[in-house]
């Protein structure tokens, strides 16, 4: 078990500490010290089960506490498994609940960065979420680098499959805004403050941070809309490319069907057919044949078939 309490950033504290500094404090536990040791914040939670079965990023209001969980998607890996952990808080503190080392991550990340002129348990939370999303700006900026990269390769026509990363961005995407979108129901949550477990003067931090997820949402929606174009743009010249292959093929077919005629018609070897048994017959039909070759290449060519 890892206690801190809540000063001008976050102190190392011993089990004394819960429940009695000034503005709160922060533990973290894992999953058995958990199921051993939860009776010594008291919480006054009776049945703790609904934490196991939240899914995605969600909380939940109990009587005597607030409950919930993250789903934080792993930014070298959208679409992987994320970074599962819960939560459960009352005017006295937060108690995180993580086996997987993340929440340690950005608990440290807060002590070594973070000076609080007004400290309190409501600018931990924003401190905490701020963690989880710091990071999200520059991704959305590779996002766009990206999209650029691919629009430009599309439009000079390099010679590569780019469907299968387009739809990649796109389901990274659609992660990322699902994500933020439990973020923003979840700062919600913690402004409707329905238990009255944070001071109202605080709560200004949670319309701060929804109005920044609110933010990137609305950027990842843009980036969205973004990669549906170049999807498009991308079919679009599949399929002119089709077109111009389809195209060639029917130049080719006419140029010979004539030809296919002619070897077809004396090729029927009637005995009165004009030219089978003259000498010059055979030179007349070769010199036909490649004037009419001739000819229609002129003129699929003067109509910009070819």
């Amino acid at each position: 078990m890892e206690l801190y309490r809540i000063g001008e950033t976050l102190f190392p504290a011993d089990r004394q500490a819960i429940g009695k500094t000034e503005h709160g404090y922060a533990a973290l536990v894992s999953r058995e010290e958990w199921e051993r040791d939860k009776a010594l914040f008291d919480l006054g939670i009776d049945d703790d089960s609904v934490m196991r079965d939240m899914d995605g990023t969600i909380a939940y209001v109990n009587y005597d506490a607030l409950l919930g969980s993250f789903n934080v998607p792993r930014r070298e890996n959208i679409c992987g498994e994320p970074y599962r952990f819960s939560f459960a808080l009352d005017e006295k503190g937060i108690v995180f609940i993580d086996d997987s080392g993340y929440v340690n991550r950005c608990i440290q990340a807060i002590v070594a960065r973070k000076k609080w002129r007004a400290p309190s348990l409501e600018r931990f939370i924003y401190d905490f979420v701020e963690e989880i999303i710091i990071a999200d700006s520059p991704l959305l900026k590779g996002y766009d680098q990206k999209m650029d990269r691919l629009e430009q390769a599309i439009l000079t026509g390099e010679p590569c499959d780019l469907a299968a990363e387009i739809n990649q961005i796109r389901g990274e995407l659609l992660d990322l805004k699902e994500h933020y979108d439990q973020l923003i129901d979840l700062c919600m949550e913690l402004e409707e403050n329905e238990n009255g477990f944070f001071h109202s003067k605080e709560l200004r931090y949670f319309r701060l941070l929804k109005e920044r997820l609110t933010r990137f949402r609305e950027r990842v929606n843009s980036l969205r809309e973004y990669s549906f174009q170049i999807r498009d743009l991308y079919d679009s010249r599949n399929e002119e490319k089709q077109n111009q292959t389809m195209n060639r093929l029917t130049v080719v077919t006419s140029v010979f069907m004539p030809l296919t005629l002619i070897t077809g018609w004396f090729g029927m070897n009637f005995v009165d057919m004009p030219l089978l048994y003259k000498k010059w017959g055979y030179p007349l039909i070769c010199v036909l044949s490649v004037a009419l070759v001739i000819v229609l290449v002129r003129y699929f060519k003067k109509k910009n078939w070819l």
